[in-house]
C-alpha cells in the first residue's frame, strides 16, 4: 500500500511537519526492536472518518507498552484524542493509522531500564 503523505504528523506530543517527523539512528528500538504498535483504520463515512475501535487499540497499545516495562509519558485518553486530532488533520476520508512506542537514543544495550 503506497503512503499518503499529509501536511502534519503526530509525534511526541504535537502536530509536527511530516519532512520534520524523524528518529536518531541510534534509536534503542531500531537496534533491539523493544517498541510496540497497533494498526488502525479509519473508515469514510458520511459524517467524516470513524476509527474503528480506537479506544480498544489504545488500551492494547498501553498494555503492551506496559508488559514491555516501557514508561508511557501520554494516557489513553490523551492518545485517543491525538489520533484524532491527527486524523483530522491530514483531511482524507479514510486512512491507516500507526500509532508507535518506541525507545529512543541514550545508552546502547539490551537493558531498556536506562532507556528514556
Amino acid at each position: 500500500m503506497p503512503i499518503t503523505t499529509t501536511p502534519k504528523i503526530w509525534m511526541n506530543g504535537s502536530l509536527v511537519d511530516w519532512a520534520d517527523a524523524k528518529v536518531h539512528v541510534l534509536t534503542h528500538t531500531l537496534h533491539y526492536g523493544t517498541g510496540t504498535f497497533e494498526g488502525i483504520r479509519a473508515y469514510e463515512t458520511d459524517n467524516g472518518p470513524a476509527i474503528f475501535r480506537l479506544t480498544d487499540h489504545i488500551k492494547r497499545l498501553h498494555n503492551s507498552a506496559k508488559i514491555l516495562g516501557m514508561p508511557m509519558p501520554y494516557s489513553v485518553d490523551e492518545l485517543v484524542a491525538a489520533t484524532k486530532e491527527t486524523v483530522r488533520s491530514t483531511g482524507l476520508a479514510s486512512c491507516y493509522v500507526r500509532p508507535l512506542a518506541y525507545y529512543g537514543y541514550g545508552e546502547m544495550g539490551l537493558n531498556t531500564a536506562v532507556q528514556g
